[in-house]
C-alpha cells in the first residue's frame, strides 16, 4: 500500500504483524495461569513486562542516518527526564546499530524504518525469543526489529516526534490509552454500522457514508482501505481487555500521547468522552505520572520494585508448584526459566 494513496482524512492505525500477536497470545495464556505468592496478577504482569527501575535500555538502528537517529534520540529526551531509566543510543560516542544477522542482542530496542506503518513490541517482549516467528522480521530475537517507524527515512509526518514518543512508550510497557480499563472508550465507540447502512466504498476501497447518510461502524470502516483489518484484529487493537492483566498506570487521560486521534464516525456522541484533548504530541501529566509509577526515582519504591522481581525470578526458577506458582504440564517450566533469565538480565543492567 503506497502512502501516496493516503488522504488527509485517512486513519492508518498501528498494528503488530499477525504472527507476532499470535505468539503474544500464547505468552498471555501462560502468564494468566501463574499465581503470584505475594500480590495479584497485576503486579506479576508489571514485574515481567516492564523494565527494572534504573536499567540501561540500549537502542540500536537499522537504516536511516545519524541525523535521523539524533532527532529520535532528542524526541525521547522528555521520557528519559522523567523515568528512572537510561535510554542509551550510543556506544563509544557513535550511534548503536543492529543487523538481521545478529546472534546476540545489540540492543533491547531495535529500530527499523522499512515496514509499513508504526508499531512497537511492548516492554520486555522486545527481548523475548518466544515473541514472533524465527523466519519473520519482527520479534524478540537478536536479528528481529522491535520498533518500526515506517517511511521516516523518506518522508517524516508533521507529527513525527509524537509518533516517536508513542512508540517508545510502548517499548517501555505502556498500552494504548483507549484500551485503559478505567476509561470510557469501550462504551463510546460505534462498533457496528448504523441500522440500514448499505456498504459503500470509495475508489480506493475505503468504507464511507452511504447515499442515505448512514455510517459504517468501526468494524466495517477498519475492514476497508487503508487498514484491511478483521474483526479479531479490531478487537485486539481497540477493545478494552476483559481481564486485569493489562498494565494500567492511572485513570483515563484524554491528553495522553498514547491516545489515538480517531475519525468522528468512530464515536457514539459528539463530543465524545473518549475524544482526545490537545494535539497529543508531548507527554501529558498523566504520561509523566505513569512513567514515575513504573520507573520511580524514589529509593524506597525502586528497592521495592527490584525486590519483587528478585523474588519472582527465584519463584520462576523453582519447580512449578513451589513458591506459589501453579503446576503446569508441557513447556511451562521452560517458559518460566526463560522469564527468570530475562528478569535477572534486567536486574543486572540496573544501576
Amino acid at each position: 500500500m503506497s502512502n501516496d494513496l493516503l488522504g488527509p482524512g485517512d486513519v492508518l492505525l498501528e498494528s503488530l504483524p499477525d504472527e507476532v500477536v499470535a505468539t503474544m497470545e500464547v505468552r498471555d495464556r501462560w502468564l494468566a495461569g501463574l499465581k503470584s505468592a505475594d500480590g495479584g496478577l497485576e503486579f506479576l504482569v508489571v514485574d515481567l513486562q516492564a523494565w527494572v527501575p534504573g536499567q540501561r535500555i540500549r537502542v540500536a538502528f537499522r537504516g536511516g542516518d545519524p541525523g535521523l537517529w539524533a532527532d529520535i534520540e532528542q524526541a525521547t529526551a522528555p521520557i528519559s527526564a522523567v523515568a528512572n531509566l537510561h535510554l542509551d543510543f550510543r556506544a563509544g560516542g557513535e550511534f548503536r546499530t543492529w543487523s538481521e544477522q545478529d546472534t546476540e542482542h545489540a540492543a533491547e530496542i531495535r529500530v527499523a524504518f522499512d515496514r509499513k506503518g508504526y508499531f512497537s513490541l511492548v516492554g520486555t517482549d522486545s527481548v523475548n525469543p518466544r515473541i514472533g516467528l524465527p523466519q519473520e522480521p519482527v520479534g524478540g530475537r537478536p536479528g528481529q526489529l522491535s520498533l518500526n517507524l515506517g517511511g521516516f527515512t523518506v518522508n517524516r509526518p508533521a507529527t513525527w516526534a509524537g509518533t516517536v514518543r508513542h512508540e517508545f512508550l510502548h517499548a517501555l510497557a505502556f498500552g494504548h490509552e483507549h484500551q485503559n480499563m478505567r476509561g470510557p472508550c469501550e462504551a463510546a465507540f460505534r462498533w457496528e454500522d448504523d441500522p440500514g447502512y448499505q456498504p459503500t466504498q470509495d475508489n480506493r476501497g475505503g468504507y464511507v457514508v452511504d447515499a442515505s447518510g448512514m455510517r459504517p461502524g468501526v468494524y466495517t470502516y477498519l475492514s476497508g482501505f487503508p487498514n484491511g483489518w478483521s474483526r479479531a484484529k479490531v478487537d485486539h487493537n481497540l477493545r478494552t481487555p476483559a481481564n486485569t492483566a493489562a498494565l494500567v498506570a492511572g485513570p483515563f487521560d484524554p491528553a495522553s500521547v498514547m491516545l489515538y486521534r480517531f475519525p468522528a464516525l468512530f464515536y457514539r456522541s459528539n463530543p465524545s468522552p473518549c475524544a482526545p484533548v490537545g494535539p497529543g504530541q508531548e507527554l501529558s501529566d498523566g504520561d509523566r505520572q505513569g512513567l514515575t509509577l513504573l520507573y520511580p526515582r524514589d529509593d524506597v519504591a525502586t528497592d521495592a520494585a527490584r525486590g519483587r522481581r528478585e523474588n519472582l525470578a527465584r519463584a520462576l526458577e523453582s519447580t512449578p508448584g513451589d513458591d506459589g506458582l501453579e503446576s503446569f504440564p508441557g513447556p511451562v517450566a521452560e517458559f518460566s526459566r526463560e522469564a527468570a533469565a530475562r528478569l535477572r538480565a534486567c536486574l543486572g543492567s540496573a544501576e
